[in-house]
């Protein structure tokens, strides 16, 4: 499956977040997206996701426009950067919701098994970032969304994450951004860089430092 999105543009009473953006995603790839705070990453996947209306538009899958918003379609999931499962869920039921084994989970996040019978309230703001990423990925959509999926969360679960989207990446369009651009180099296979209002591809960390978002090496 193949995404494209063109002509994206946003506005925020008088002031432009998009204009003109361009992005293409395809299963197989992941595909991230980088940018300082407020230049309209968030903006731009909820736009995707259908949960916020640009000015002007266009989704494509496979060269067909969308009229139907995605999360509609059935066909997307999205992690946003808040929680979004409510804290007097029970863990169990979570996994029920969306369809995933609590045990396959336990055998590559250990640290759970004590939450067996748990509510969400139980988790630190890390392990419910972390159980709410996994969630998300196990969901069995052609389009996953992740918005900060490595926010909290500890740098050995971040590799566990990473090797999950790598697995997922397989049957679904990818589409992560993060503020450890690190990990959104390493893990996509192409990338976005958002700076007033648009986006540019970026093939290396050179051209981060160019566009004033990394310090230049010395």
């Amino acid at each position: 499956m193949k995404l494209e999105l063109d002509n994206i543009e946003l506005n925020f009473n008088s002031k432009k977040i998009l204009g003109g953006i361009y992005l293409y995603a395809e299963t197989g790839k992941v595909t991230g997206i980088l940018g300082r705070n407020g230049c309209g990453k968030t903006s731009l996947l909820r736009i995707l996701f259908g949960s916020l209306n640009p000015k002007y538009g266009n989704v494509r899958l496979d060269g067909v426009h969308q009229k139907k918003k995605l999360f509609r379609t059935g066909k997307a999931a999205y992690l946003p950067q808040h929680r979004f499962l409510p804290k007097s869920m029970k863990i169990q039921e979570a996994f029920n919701v969306f369809g995933a084994d609590w045990s396959v989970f336990v055998s590559q996040f250990e640290s759970f098994n004590s939450y067996s019978q748990g509510k969400l309230k139980q988790l630190s703001s890390g392990e419910l970032r972390l159980l709410e990423t996994y969630l998300i990925l196990h969901s069995n959509k052609k389009i996953i969304l992740l918005d900060e999926p490595f926010s909290f969360i500890a740098p050995l679960y971040v590799d566990k994450i990473k090797t999950i989207i790598n697995a997922k990446k397989m049957d679904s369009i990818i589409i992560v951004t993060d503020h450890f651009y690190e990990e959104i180099l390493h893990i996509s296979d192409s990338v976005y860089f958002l700076k007033d209002g648009s986006s540019r591809a970026i093939h290396s960390k050179i051209e981060l430092e160019q566009e004033g978002y990394l310090v230049i090496s010395e």
